[in-house]
């Protein structure tokens, strides 16, 4: 399975996978992906502002060039134009000496973020292929990191990842409906889409004083910063990389935000730069283990290539150096010599950085 950016042929494959998501991120709409596309084609060129970048990695099955699935980095979410919005979850206590009766009530307060973070989001794969051996929501997971990593002058301090929350079956929020359709007039699949364009109305018609979620039917208190069960595998990877709950949700659907410094995420700290040695056999090799391998190349080459390409493989890595099998190398289209990004799957220790990098 390849790994890549995505590029402008590829609609058709991503409109596929995005009707199974249509988030705000990767919405089921082909003119709006068509949009994501071109953007994420100018920021692996670098060739637009590092506030308006979106990363989109896609999963290609070569032998038939089906994309399997998808993920994303936004180098910053929330801006001076499009604010991060949020509900930061707090706890208020209350005590009454007179009735000795104590309480604590969970608050929900709107917050705005314009400097904004990085986050990573849009990550799915097509039902068919979620239970592959090859485990392809894991390299999907990973890839980003290893993209932060190489690129990391690029992206914020702090990394986001917002969660998607237990909802109906016929996608409605509870939440929602008791907070957000009462303030706003609008249904939640009206207000998500106008959110993806327009924030002001947020801003404009919430309330800015605390609400207490006490007040709230017992079933809505309960999806507050719940992960859903679709998301429940997502939140294990995020936990062991670092994230934890920012105790945040989305104003819109109560959906968890997990946060982490970049600089803390285990699987940032694990990548290596190393060059690529022969081999007859690398599975053979002494030590070998899985990795996550990456090249890159140029983006303004004309015609284009990839800008960015990645394959899972066993390896054998020692010394700033990485042996490869045949077949992973023609995927990546390297030779002796050539310089790899480097993120092993399995635990294992980073090999040793060359010298200088």
């Amino acid at each position: 399975m390849l790994i890549r950016d995505v590029r402008a042929r590829d609609l058709d494959g991503l409109l596929a996978i995005a009707r199974h998501l249509d988030s705000v991120n990767l919405p089921h709409d082909r003119q709006r992906l068509s949009a994501i596309i071109a953007n994420s084609e100018q920021s692996f060129a670098a060739r637009c502002d590092v506030a308006d970048r979106c990363f989109v990695f896609v999963l290609e099955d070569p032998a038939n060039g089906r994309l399997l699935g998808t993920s994303m980095i936004f180098a910053q979410h929330g801006s001076r134009r499009s604010p991060h919005v949020f509900f930061d979850v707090l706890d208020e206590e209350r005590y009454s000496q007179t009735l000795d009766r104590h309480f604590v009530h969970r608050v929900l307060r709107i917050g705005y973020s314009y400097n904004g973070l990085t986050e990573i989001g849009g990550l799915v794969v097509l039902p068919a292929f979620r239970r592959h051996p090859a485990q392809l929501g894991k390299l999907l997971f990973h890839v980003r990191f290893l993209y932060l990593a190489l690129h990391r002058s690029t992206f914020r301090d702090e990394i986001l990842s917002e969660l998607m929350p237990p909802l109906e079956p016929d996608g409605t929020s509870l939440l929602w409906e008791a907070l957000g359709r009462r303030f706003t007039g609008l249904s939640y699949q009206q207000a998500d889409h106008l959110s993806r364009e327009n924030k002001e109305f947020i801003r404009a018609l919430f309330p800015e004083e605390p609400i207490y979620a006490t007040l709230l039917p017992k079933d809505v208190q309960a999806v507050i910063g719940e992960v859903g069960p679709e998301t429940k595998g997502v939140e294990a990877m995020l936990r062991r990389v670092g994230f934890e709950y920012a105790h945040r949700i989305d104003p819109f659907d109560g959906g968890p935000h997990f946060q982490a410094r970049v600089d803390d995420v285990t699987l940032v700290k694990a990548v290596r730069r190393a060059r690529v040695v022969a081999a007859a056999n690398a599975l053979a090799a002494p030590g070998a283990t899985r990795c996550l391998i990456a090249v890159e190349n140029d983006a303004h080459l004309d015609p284009p290539l990839p800008a960015f390409r990645a394959v899972a493989t066993s390896c054998a890595l020692a010394d700033g150096a990485v042996t490869l099998s045949e077949e992973a190398r023609r995927s990546l289209g390297v030779g002796d010599g050539a310089e790899v990004a480097v993120l092993p799957l399995d635990g294992s220790p980073p090999i040793a950085p060359l010298p200088g990098v």
